[in-house]
């Protein structure tokens, strides 16, 4: 009997209203139609203390690295229930935000020290990475007219214009430092032309 293919994980990431959410659904459904078992996921989240930990997170205020503590604490259960479990069953994994997401709103919005989230990252899952990030960018003033108006925001969604634009830009640094992993993709496209976009990506990594 032969033991079942490594799984994959690809992480989706972008600013508040950058439409990242919208085709999480679509690239599972695509994976799915390709004979893929896929486990859908979220940060911070994705377990039952993970889930508890993001309700504090995305509701009280706290120190700078509490938060970020916390997010690391919530990925780490992440990756021990759903993540590393789920890919050692061949499965894929797609995760709305990882550990980029810390760098960009911990460390580029709230201006956390970049040795100390380098430190958790290697902390917390030195030997793992996502196989694919996809990074929805779009300018500021587009994001936030897409956030929906009739929901209450989270404390983060109601930061102010210059904590997103620190977002986007940690996010776009991370990009260029890590070509490889992490894709960038307009997400001013209409949702055709950005499915398209990653119709071709996922063959790529197929």
């Amino acid at each position: 009997m032969t033991s079942n293919p490594k799984g994959k994980f690809i992480s989706f990431e972008g600013i508040d209203g950058a439409g990242k959410s919208t085709h999480i659904a679509f690239v599972a459904e695509t994976l799915a139609a390709l004979g893929k078992r896929v486990v859908s996921s979220r940060e911070p989240g994705g377990t039952a203390v993970g889930e508890k930990l993001r309700d504090l997170l995305l509701h009280e205020k706290m120190h700078l690295e509490t938060e970020a503590l916390l997010m690391f604490a919530s990925r780490r259960e992440h990756i021990a229930q759903v993540i590393e479990p789920a890919l050692a069953r061949g499965d894929w994994v797609i995760s709305d935000r990882f550990t980029d997401a810390s760098f960009a709103y911990q460390g580029g919005g709230r201006g956390l020290d970049r040795a100390k989230m380098e430190a958790l990252e290697n902390w917390v899952h030195p030997h793992l990475q996502p196989d694919l990030t996809l990074l929805f960018d779009v300018p500021l003033e587009v994001a936030r007219a897409r956030l929906d108006a009739t929901r209450t925001l989270d404390k983060f969604e109601q930061e102010q214009a210059d904590f997103f634009s620190a977002c986007r830009n940690e996010y776009l640094r991370r990009a260029a430092q890590f070509p490889q992993r992490i894709v960038v993709i307009d997400s001013t496209q209409s949702i055709a032309a950005i499915r398209a976009q990653i119709g071709t990506i996922l063959q790529e990594l197929l």
